[in-house]
């Protein structure tokens, strides 16, 4: 019961960063504000939204055997754990961001942490 419910919440909130890396990818920073970046902003933004994508394939590729998977699931974890402190040290050298990035933080720091060490405590049963 308690891994299969871990594979759908992963399966759902892998949702998450596939979408966001998809919509970065296409609409480039416009995604999160309306602007005309400049080229190298929007290279860039595009470069990060393929990374985001990339990592929340890699969570659902866990998903088959995720009692199996814990070298990979702690790798993902600490790259979105890194992106959330990155994050976290923007929010206190220039402000509260708008509601969708604060999700995004609270993803990063709270939410993957929690199913890393589910994860763990799964894999451990073995």
């Amino acid at each position: 019961m308690s891994r299969r419910l871990l594979q759908v919440l992963v399966a759902v909130l892998g949702l998450v960063p596939v979408l966001a890396g998809l919509a970065g990818i296409v609409l480039g920073p416009s995604m999160a504000v309306p602007i005309d970046a400049p080229l190298a902003l929007d290279s860039h933004f595009r470069y990060l939204s393929g990374l985001l994508l990339a990592i929340g394939l890699g969570f659902w590729s866990t998903i088959p055997r995720i009692e199996r998977e814990a070298a990979r699931f702690r790798l993902l974890t600490a790259l979105v754990l890194m992106g959330g402190l990155s994050r976290l040290l923007g929010l206190a050298l220039r402000g509260v961001p708008p509601a969708p990035m604060l999700f995004g933080l609270c993803m990063e720091l709270g939410v993957t942490p929690l199913l890393c060490w589910w994860q763990y405590r799964i894999a451990s049963r073995l």
